[in-house]
């Protein structure tokens, strides 16, 4: 697949005013790429949209569902990022059948035009919830390892990536990246993100209840998860075509008393309480040696890094009131 910088060719990036496809458009866009965004705008981003544009993305908006949506930011593609999702647990819990629609029929259907379209490469985001609860969390679980997904969402994960890896008689180069929790700033902030919202709970100077306090999990930022997709995007097809990679750092593995403990070397504010609860059964520690090794990749933050920026735009006011429902992906 030809670079951008060299075809000229059309990056799509579906869900492109979202968390991570608004820094993801703004850093391609800013790299010489062209770069067309399709999203529902679901989550009232109207100004991300112009920003968007302003920065020389253009911006369809629109639904993968809707097959005129799917035809008009497909048309001149060589590349699509597929980010537009129902995204979360508790976002997908709350009503399966949407979900099924966008999650899977949606994925079913990009893919299919694309493939028919003459798209190249597909990068598919997918999630290091697909891992579930890890018999040993203790041992890092790498792409061969067993999937065990425990929830709604992990499990439409899964069947994707198993749709898109199977894929017969295309030329499409389907690439599966599975996200660690993803936290930092980013246009269309989220505070319903464990980094993200434990931060801004004592920074408010609220109590926060902690539950399942023992349980592991990875996490990379915002930026460095877009960081992640652009070097997909720039690789050789020998190195990534209908491929699994997890992204994030080996290092950044967390327990929450561990995520809590790094908040308080930065703030004193608030209270902690640890809660035991099990209703969250989800459990694993990764390791992300591969895409280091096979794609140079490297994350440049650290959970510490994203809680002081955090902090540090909570403390600038630059999201007017952090508790708005704007910011959940459940208001």
């Amino acid at each position: 697949m030809g670079t951008p910088e060299s075809t000229g060719d059309v990056i799509v990036v579906t869900g492109g005013a979202g968390y991570i496809g608004a820094p993801l458009c703004l850093d391609l866009a800013a790299a010489g790429r062209r770069v067309r965004a399709l999203d529902s705008l679901l989550h009232g981003q109207a100004d991300i949209a112009g920003q968007l544009e302003r920065a020389g993305v253009e911006l369809i908006r629109g639904d993968v569902r809707d097959r005129a949506a799917r035809e008009r930011a497909l048309d001149g593609a060589r590349a699509v990022v597929h980010l537009a999702a129902i995204v979360g647990d508790p976002a997908c819990a709350r009503d399966p059948a949407l979900s099924n629609e966008v999650n899977v029929e949606g994925t079913r259907a990009m893919v299919r035009d694309a493939s028919r379209l003459g798209v190249e490469r597909f990068v598919f985001a997918s999630t290091c919830s697909n891992y579930g609860r890890m018999a040993d969390p203790t041992t890092p679980i790498d792409e061969t390892g067993t999937l065990a997904p425990v929830s709604l969402y992990a499990e439409q994960k899964v069947q994707m990536e198993k749709a898109l890896l199977d894929l017969d008689g295309s030329d499409l180069e389907p690439v599966c990246l599975r996200f660690a929790t993803i936290y930092g700033v980013a246009p269309r902030m989220r505070f319903d993100l464990t980094v993200n919202e434990f931060t801004r709970d004592l920074w408010a100077d609220r109590r926060l209840e902690v539950f399942g306090e023992q349980f592991w999990r990875p996490y990379v930022h915002v930026r460095d998860a877009g960081r992640a997709v652009r070097t997909v995007l720039e690789a050789s097809p020998d190195r990534v075509a209908r491929d699994v990679f997890n992204v994030g750092r080996s290092g950044e593995n967390y327990r929450k008393l561990d995520l809590v403990e790094e908040i308080r070397k930065q703030t004193d504010r608030g209270e902690v309480a640890y809660v035991r609860r099990d209703e969250d059964p989800r459990d694993y520690k990764v390791s992300f040696d591969k895409v280091r090794a096979v794609l140079g990749f490297e994350t440049e933050m650290t959970v510490p890094d994203g809680i002081a920026e955090v902090l540090d735009a909570l403390e600038q006011s630059r999201f007017g009131d952090p508790f708005d429902g704007r910011y959940r992906n459940i208001p």
